[in-house]
C-alpha cells in the first residue's frame, strides 16, 4: 500500500522555475522506483524523470534533460522535481507515480508499469 501526495504546481512565465513535491507513505518496497509523468492536451502521458530511491540512479526524458532534476530528501519520504527554464511546451498535468523494483526493469517511463499514482498537479507555462 502506497499513497502519494503531490504539490507545487502553478502558473509561471517561460524561463521560470517550479519545484514539485511528492510525499510518499506506505511500503518502501512497493515504491522503490518513483517517476514523474505529465500529460498535455492531445498528447499521451509521458515519463519526465525517474529515480531508483535505493541507489539514487536517475533517468530523464530527452526533452527535459539539463532543465529538470529529480531528487529525494527527508529520509527518502519525499521526491522532488526541480523544473528550471520552463517552456510553454512543459505545460501539462504532472503526476507522481511509484512501483516496486524488477530485475531487467527498463520501463521507467512506461505508465502501465506503475501501480500507484498521485492526483496530479497542474503546471502552466506562459510565453
Amino acid at each position: 500500500q502506497v499513497q502519494l501526495e503531490e504539490s507545487g504546481g502553478g502558473s509561471v512565465q517561460a524561463g521560470g522555475s517550479l519545484r514539485l513535491s511528492c510525499v510518499v507513505s506506505g511500503s518502501f518496497f512497493s515504491s522503490r522506483i518513483m517517476a514523474w509523468f505529465r500529460q498535455a492536451p492531445g498528447k499521451e502521458r509521458e515519463g519526465v524523470a525517474g529515480i531508483d530511491r535505493s541507489g539514487g540512479l536517475t533517468y530523464y526524458a530527452d526533452s527535459v534533460k539539463g532543465r529538470f532534476t529529480i531528487s529525494q530528501e527527508n529520509g527518502k519520504n519525499t521526491v522532488y522535481l526541480q523544473m528550471n527554464n520552463l517552456k510553454p511546451e512543459d505545460t501539462a498535468m504532472y503526476y507522481c507515480a511509484a512501483r516496486s523494483f524488477r530485475l531487467g526493469g527498463g520501463g521507467w517511463s512506461v505508465p502501465a508499469e506503475y501501480n500507484y499514482w498521485g492526483q496530479g498537479t497542474q503546471v502552466t507555462v506562459s510565453s
